[in-house]
């Protein structure tokens, strides 16, 4: 049934703030680390004492050079830093280093797959500046007071166009990127511990309009969900703004998790307020040829490459790529696997069903699991060759294996008498034991009741102890049931 909301199309604008996985800061040697006891990660730098003076972290700019290349984008070679000026408690300088005028990254897109299909969402741009301090303010009942160990962490903003038209759509995108920053090891995206923050720009207009609406900026978004439920709830309350015949004011608005509800902060600053011009303190830099190259040949294989190279090389569905390719970690683990195992169907299952149950149940990342990739390619080899069946393999042997993984699979399953009976004369006779005493079946069977197959197999399975070749079984059942 169509609705007021079905008229209007929502256009969203994201933008990410990615802390880099520097040991120091943007502009001094402190300490980026997250934690620390209050003010402990500073120095008279990170303080902005008179007559101290800013230092540029190089690996910092490689980083920013990095996320570009994986997005497509263009690089600046000439850059410098401008201040952007505003006060704050937790912004000891009294402004904000940062790219405005000069993006190390231009252009671009991050292509993301929803239930319409994949499409490229454009960038804008990727700029490089420092993050500010910390406010607290449940420390102390009568005062708020500041953490500076962030302050001047560095940081990427990420900015997308407007091309964002649905809270699916933005948490596809959002998942997308933080997968591309934790491949390329250069931000852990834990957006719980603030490492990664989103701010969303969000519109409505009049499908088949061409012009954008008022724009409302959500800031400070702590997880890709409530990225999505700020989108959805903002949306609406737009339109049921227009709606009403009253104009929408662009403001900074803040999203209340608990009730998934949006409230304002202040109206929205514009860039002039800001004063920007170019720190005077920081010479320019370039991006020069050499680090360019050194950069692109430090970028490894990303997921799209790699879920390509799954699906036509080793000729694996797409379901099973994408969810191996999810983690960089645990598409190495794979990799690894598939080095000393050709069959690489069941190594993806293998990565599907027994290792991400551990890794579900334990919640522990695959760094941690204790198997080597090599005791997998053997288990799989020892079922290749009728040696186990995969439920023997998957539940018995990897379950011993956990309590002791210093031993092999096949020594594992001698010690537990697990090794299947290949031999026909020994399967022969439990096949002929287990018909002996089931006549009534076996008519039934011969009768046209062809499901009691199963029946016959599962009982040679009980006789034998779970040692007969199941195929084998099946295959002289067969012969003997003519």
């Amino acid at each position: 049934m169509s609705t007021i909301y079905d008229a209007y199309e929502v256009v969203v604008g994201l933008e990410v703030h990615a802390q880099l996985l520097t040991d120091s800061k943007l502009f001094c040697g402190d300490s980026a680390a997250f934690g620390g006891d209050p003010n402990t990660h500073i120095s008279p730098i990170t303080l902005a004492h008179p007559g101290t003076l800013p230092k540029l972290n190089k690996k910092a700019i490689s980083y920013a050079v990095k996320i570009g290349l994986a997005c497509n984008c263009s690089i600046t070679r000439h850059n410098y830093f401008a201040r952007k000026n505003y006060f704050y408690p937790d912004l000891p300088k009294g402004y904000q280093l940062t790219q405005h005028t000069t993006p190390v990254c231009v252009g671009g897109h991050v292509t993301i797959r929803t239930q319409e299909g994949s499409r490229d969402i454009r960038l804008n741009r990727i700029h490089m500046e420092e993050d500010a301090g910390k406010s607290l303010h449940d420390v102390d009942p009568n005062n708020t007071c500041v953490d500076y160990n962030r302050a001047g962490v560095p940081l990427v903003e990420i900015v997308t166009e407007p091309d964002i038209h649905s809270g699916d759509e933005a948490y596809a995108y959002l998942t997308e990127l933080r997968k591309l920053l934790r491949y390329l090891e250069i931000c852990d995206g834990n957006m719980e511990e603030g490492s990664m923050r989103c701010d969303a720009n969000i519109s409505v207009r009049k499908i088949g309009d061409p012009n954008l609406g008022t724009k409302v900026e959500v800031k400070n978004l702590n997880s890709i969900r409530n990225v999505k439920r700020a989108i959805e709830f903002e949306a609406k309350r737009l339109v049921d703004i227009i709606e009403s015949g009253d104009k929408i004011i662009q403001q900074t608005r803040s999203f209340d998790a608990a009730n998934g509800t949006t409230f304002a902060l202040r109206t929205k600053e514009d860039a002039n307020d800001y004063r920007y011009f170019a720190d005077p303190d920081l010479t320019p830099f370039v991006v020069t040829d050499a680090l360019l190259q050194e950069v692109s040949n430090s970028i490894p294989a990303l997921p799209e490459e790699r879920v390509a190279r799954y699906t036509q090389q080793l000729q694996l569905p797409e379901y099973d790529a994408r969810v191996i390719t999810d983690e960089k970690e645990l598409a190495v683990y794979f990799e690894q696997i598939i080095e000393h195992a050709v069959n690489y169907k069941a190594a993806a299952n293998w990565m599907l069903g027994p290792i991400k149950s551990w890794l579900n149940e334990t919640n522990e990342p695959i760094t941690a699991f204790p198997l080597q990739p090599a005791v997998i390619a053997a288990l799989i080899a020892l079922i290749d060759s009728n040696q186990v069946n995969f439920s023997v393999a998957s539940t018995k042997i990897f379950a011993a294996l956990l309590k002791e993984p210093g031993k092999q699979p096949l020594q594992i399953a001698k010690e537990l008498n697990l090794l299947q009976d290949s031999d026909e004369g020994n399967v022969a006779a439990w096949v002929e034991e287990v018909l002996n005493k089931m006549p009534d079946k076996v008519s039934e069977y011969k009768k046209g009741k062809k499901g009691l197959i199963g029946l016959f197999v599962g009982e040679v399975k009980k006789v034998s102890k779970g040692k007969a070749d199941p195929k084998l079984t099946n295959d002289i059942l067969l012969k003997k049931l003519q």
